[in-house]
């Protein structure tokens, strides 16, 4: 199965670069990588018939500690973000998606994952807070293990 990784975030926010590292570490690997920074758009311009995707992004949450890997899944990424957990992005990447997968014909039937690093800084720096640099590595093996099949 084909495996399209999707690096969300912003690296002149802090923590909310946190996806474009992770991106870049599993690029430098060999996985299909793309930067889409705040722009999930761009899925539809770079998109070539994988049947996997996986989202990777800084999240904000009151439920979870800064640093936390929060895994989701198909239609729990709609409903959890939602309710639960809010994309560090304010336009929401996850409903830009949405709109994306009614558009789109050939994202109907994807495998979704989204893996979201909870952030603790979300302000001008390009630096990574303790907590989220050392989720880095989590996330990166996460991904690696979703992107086996």
């Amino acid at each position: 199965m084909e495996t399209l990784i999707l690096a969300l975030g912003n690296e002149l926010m802090k923590d909310d670069g946190v996806g474009l590292k992770v991106g870049r570490i599993l690029a430098q690997k060999g996985y299909n990588v793309i930067e889409v920074g705040t722009d999930i758009f761009r899925l539809q311009r770079y998109y070539n018939g994988e049947e996997r995707l996986i989202i990777i992004d800084a999240i904000l949450s009151e439920k979870f500690k800064p640093g936390e890997v929060i895994h989701l899944s198909d239609e729990e990424v709609f409903e959890k973000l939602k309710a639960e957990i809010r994309s560090a992005h304010f336009m929401g990447a996850i409903d830009g998606l949405k709109l994306l997968m009614a558009l789109d014909e050939r994202l109907k039937n994807v495998e979704l994952h989204f893996i979201g690093v909870v952030a603790k800084e979300v302000e001008l720096g390009m630096e990574l807070s303790e907590e989220v640099e050392k989720a880095v590595s989590k996330v990166v093996e996460l991904v690696k293990e979703l992107a086996k099949n």
